[in-house]
């Protein structure tokens, strides 16, 4: 998931462009059939599958596809661009925009930090649950295969995360072909063996659907939480629609992915409407017997490209909520020097990775890891649908009666699909959530922190008006040099500087205050990247704005000012930074174990010379205790 330029939704479709939708955006939704059906029927295998009961589950899968991805996200939730970007954080920017109270925009900001909590969860679920899934195709060329499953599977997964460091950007370029052939694939394999047994095509009719779900009730309700495998990756179409544009992303699904996907569950299901036995791997046993090594091999690489997607996808959503602030500041090392979505947050990539081996070393097999995968997607959806429904009532004046037409059902079948996961807990549901549970608290928990940090700050700050009124009557002594005084608070006078004062007695004669502000858009235009006003005599403040998919550079925009018509030469700058000592008020307000969560997270954050990109030899770091 990579950074473009607003300009990116009305890009001109292209034979690359549309095989980088194919490499990037449906990766996961496109190795779905390798687990998706199978874990359906097996909730009905117990006394043998019948034909209607494949017919009604084909159904579901087929009307899955079409409501949830072709209605929802294809056509309706990719009208909802933030400044060209998408993903959930950019539709809750977009809905706190229109919320009309205080109250509404803190229900919508939990709202998307649920949706990117959970993201993360599929996103360690994703890469285990994919490859496993490939690797299992072994099996079924030779039973004497099966001991390699597990070690094959770890192997593959820690090369893919160690080769992270180096960046998609030369991998990429053959993610698109592979997936072209991939998809292709499916939709022959599925093809042949739909030519065989043609009944298999009536499941296109929601009738058998309906009659399975009237047949079954609870037991079809069980089944929802299997169904929606096959969807899982939907979520992607949104997220990634800054990098390639809405139309490529709607052409590539309704004239390639979606009839490729459509045709191999159909041929799944043929091919066990005339052989039952065939339940054992549904989706290998499609192939000739000649053809599933190689067939192993390409769906091995079908979901190491699908766990790429999530990983980067994973780190794009990382740096954004840092730079919301919902999270501590973390390392981001870019990997292109063209290309700013291209990053690697070694953190995070570390952190995916020992979930991700804990899940297949605990889990073992892709049925099991099944039950934990279907929660975290569907949470996804829930909160995509209901964000949307503020967006679209108010942001593009929709009326209130076809808004409720066309998001209120959609928003009742996510529901049911996330319901029928909760079920799957014990078996395996509360791994997102305990995974996305950790990761709200920390990230309430350090919005909380901020806040009050802050508002500790100007209760305690000295107004930078009152300072420079007071300034030429001080006679302080002026020495030659830049002094940068990075602060958050652009109206009040920096702790740093006030302690620089105290303890030298000197002020530098040209003082630039230096604040970041991080805006709810995905890119900030240079035009209004830099704000420089001139306060007094040689003293100058600084706003620098970035958008949630940019990464700041404080030098480079120092010198720039030059531009601006101030003198800047960053050999003679220094930067002083203030290192906040967390201590606890009399009166805290926070428990004592989120004050206790907060100062971990404060002491482990990268700091500021670092993410700042500020040169380390040129700082000189004031301490300061803060009560909250």
């Amino acid at each position: 998931m990579t950074a473009s330029p607003p300009a990116a939704a009305s890009k001109a479709i292209s034979l690359p462009l549309l095989l980088g939708v194919l490499g990037v955006v449906y990766g996961d939704i496109g190795t779905s059939p390798l687990y998706a059906l199978r874990a359906a029927l097996l909730h009905f295998s117990a006394d043998g599958i019948e034909r209607w009961e494949i017919l009604g589950l084909l159904s579901l899968i087929v009307w899955a596809l079409i409501l949830t991805v072709t209605v929802k996200y294809v056509t309706f939730i990719l009208r909802a661009d933030n400044k060209g970007e998408g993903g959930i954080l950019a539709l809750m920017a977009l809905a706190q925009r229109v919320a009309g109270s205080d109250r509404s925009r803190r229900i919508v900001m939990l709202l998307g930090i649920t949706g990117a909590c959970l993201f993360f969860g599929d996103g360690v679920i994703t890469p285990a649950i994919s490859v496993l899934s490939a690797m299992e195709g072994l099996k079924v060329i030779s039973p004497a295969f099966e001991p390699l499953i597990i070690p094959g599977s770890v192997v593959i997964l820690v090369a893919l995360f160690l080769v992270q460091f180096r960046g998609t950007h030369s991998i990429g370029r053959i993610f698109g072909p592979v997936m072209a052939l991939w998809f292709g694939t499916l939709g022959l394999l599925g093809l042949i063996e739909v030519i065989q047994e043609p009944e298999v095509l009536t499941a296109i009719s929601p009738h058998h659907a309906i009659a399975f779900c009237l047949h079954y009730r609870l037991a079809a309700f069980i089944a929802f939480g299997s169904v929606v495998l096959a969807v899982t990756g939907a979520e992607a179409l949104y997220a990634d629609m800054g990098h390639f544009g809405r139309r490529p992303i709607q052409l590539a699904w309704t004239f390639y992915v979606l009839p490729a996907l459509a045709l191999n569950y159909m041929g799944q299901g043929a091919l066990l409407l005339s052989d039952a036995k065939a339940l054992e791997n549904p989706f290998f046993l499609l192939a000739p017997e000649m053809l599933r090594l190689p067939l192993v091999v390409l769906a091995t690489v079908a979901t190491v490209i699908a766990s790429q997607s999530m990983i980067s996808g994973a780190f794009s959503i990382a740096r954004q909520c840092v730079q919301l602030g919902f999270l501590p500041r973390l390392v981001v090392r870019h990997t292109s020097d063209t290309e700013e979505g291209q990053i690697y947050l070694p953190q995070v990539n570390f952190a995916l990775l020992a979930g991700v081996l804990i899940l297949v070393l605990s889990f073992h097999s892709s049925d099991h890891l099944a039950a934990a995968y279907g929660i975290a997607v569907t949470g996804t959806f829930v909160c995509t649908s209901a964000l949307a429904i503020l967006v679209f009532r108010r942001q593009f004046r929709w009326p209130a009666a076809a808004v409720a037409a066309v998001f209120v059902p959609l928003l009742v079948i996510d529901a049911a699909f996330f319901a029928s996961n909760v079920l799957k807990i014990p078996e395996g549901g509360y791994v997102p959530l305990v995974l996305g549970a950790g990761l709200f608290i920390m990230m309430h928990t350090w919005k909380r922190g901020r806040d009050l940090l802050f508002s500790r700050f100007r209760q305690d700050s000295l107004p930078l008006k009152s300072f420079l009124a007071r300034l030429p009557q001080s006679r302080t002594i002026r020495v030659p040099g830049i002094a940068i005084f990075m602060t958050s608070q652009a109206d009040y006078v920096p702790g740093a500087l006030l302690h620089n004062l105290k303890h030298n007695k000197v002020l530098h004669e040209r003082v630039i205050f230096v604040t970041v502000l991080n805006e709810d858009i995905p890119q900030v235009g240079p035009e209004r990247r830099r704000e420089v006003m001139e306060l007094a005599s040689g003293i100058h403040r600084v706003i620098l704005r970035y958008g949630f998919q940019e990464s700041p550079h404080i030098p480079r925009e120092l010198e720039a000012l030059n531009q601006d018509g101030v003198p800047y030469e960053a050999m003679q700058a220094s930067y002083f930074l203030g290192r906040e000592t967390l201590v606890a008020a009399v009166v805290p307000k926070m428990s004592h174990w989120r004050q206790w969560l907060f100062t971990l997270m404060s002491r482990n954050a990268v700091p500021a010379t670092e993410f700042f990109r500020i040169p380390s030899d040129r700082v000189v770091e004031l301490g300061v205790r803060v009560a909250i």
